[in-house]
């Protein structure tokens, strides 16, 4: 058996900078049991860091999501019911298909006019003030207005929902990340229940709660709360990071700035660039070996834990030349910022026409946009990567 890693050892540079140790682990081979930061006792994961591996891995179905199957039963599961990133087909394809069926590309191309009103209102409300953080007067302030309008969530819950789902995805200790999803539960569960006696809406959730396949099939309450939760989590906190990730790199990053300043049609291969470079899931959630199995030539045993390395992968050498060289010219396809295979991000189309909007709209609205400062913590653990805030003027 491999030795385990442990990255804790790297202390908060592995935080704040994760790039170089992926690019050690890269250099000694594609997968290697690590000990995550904060992790007790002999806790352990295999961690895959190579693209081709991750791309594989991603894909894999002998890797599962539900760890029910190897006697797993995580603590959202318990709170907030089975949802699609805790599941398997033929279950998996049946919750996807329903909600393919409410969420679809039509309605999100049809969300662009209101996300490019809501943006220009931010950034009219923004502008004057010289000077702000980009995290709690932009970055933030946009997905969640609209995966909240989306969905239906009212606007005076939006600020309590910040913190709540923030705990979820970073939490400070296991106790405060608890009571964040039994909290965030018992909102879900009430919300849902007022769409259900409200009758016919035209948000999403309200259609979600309607949506019958053609053979009758239907989401239970449970099922409703899972997709609400983890529509809600993943429509917004990562693209909060997506954006603040963004215009950091960009500012950190001058000949590139101008690049796109110059050039505005670049905006879509920016934000691709800046989902390689920096994406804002840092590994994929857990999967558990349904069966014996090799990952590039290393054993893993039935149960083992998997841990996938979305930004490891994305500056493996292997596949992208220099891989640390921020370049909005790239050719970045194949990436994995939004993972691959069946569990492939259902918000994805959604959160690059907020991106795209949201920089373009920014850049050239605030032509001397630069630094304020140091930037703010990155967020703890190793699911989420983002800054807790980015001070600006212009």
């Amino acid at each position: 058996m491999a030795e385990v890693i442990d990255l804790g050892e790297f202390g908060d540079a592995f935080r704040t900078d994760p790039h170089p140790v992926y690019a050690k682990l890269r250099a000694l081979g594609p997968v290697h049991r690590v000990r995550p930061p904060g992790s007790d006792g002999d806790y352990w994961t295999w961690l895959v860091v190579g693209h081709k591996e991750a791309r594989a891995a991603l894909a894999d179905p002998r890797l599962s999501k539900d760890g029910s199957r190897i006697g797993v039963t995580f603590l959202d599961e318990e709170l907030i019911g089975r949802y699609l990133l805790l599941t398997d087909p033929p279950e998996h394809t049946r919750l996807r298909g329903l909600v393919s069926r409410a969420f679809t590309m039509r309605r999100v191309e049809a969300l662009r006019p209101r996300i490019q009103e809501i943006t220009d209102d931010l950034l009219d409300a923004m502008l004057p003030l010289g000077r702000a953080d980009l995290v709690e007067s932009f970055a933030y302030q946009l997905p969640i207005t609209v995966i909240c309008e989306l969905l239906g969530v009212p606007e005076m819950d939006r600020t309590e929902f910040r913190k709540l789902s923030t705990e979820v995805v970073a939490p400070i200790s296991s106790q405060s990340n608890y009571d964040a999803v039994v909290r965030l539960a018992e909102y879900l569960t009430e919300l849902i229940e007022d769409k259900r006696c409200a009758g016919p809406t035209d948000d999403l959730l309200g259609d979600l709660v309607r949506t019958t396949a053609e053979d009758g099939d239907r989401l239970s309450p449970q099922e409703l709360r899972g997709m609400a939760f983890v529509l809600l989590i993943a429509g917004h906190e990562t693209t909060v990071n997506l954006i603040t990730s963004g215009v950091h790199a960009l500012l950190t990053h001058p000949d590139q700035l101008a690049a796109l300043r110059a050039d505005m049609t670049l905006v879509d291969g920016a934000v691709e660039e800046i989902l390689r470079y920096e994406g804002p899931v840092e590994n994929a959630t857990f999967r558990y070996a349904a069966e014996p199995l090799e990952i590039a030539g290393t054993p893993v045993e039935k149960g083992d834990p998997v841990m996938i390395g979305l930004t490891a992968a994305d500056r493996d050498a292997a596949r992208y030349p220099a891989p640390d060289r921020f370049d909005i010219r790239r050719d970045t396809g194949g990436h994995v910022a939004f993972g691959h295979g069946i569990h492939y991000c259902l918000g994805a189309p959604l959160a690059r026409l907020e991106a795209r909007t949201a920089i373009r709209s920014l850049l050239e609205r605030a032509p001397a946009l630069t630094l304020d400062g140091p930037s703010g913590d990155w967020l703890p653990g190793m699911l989420i990567r983002g800054l807790r805030s980015l001070p600006v003027r212009w």
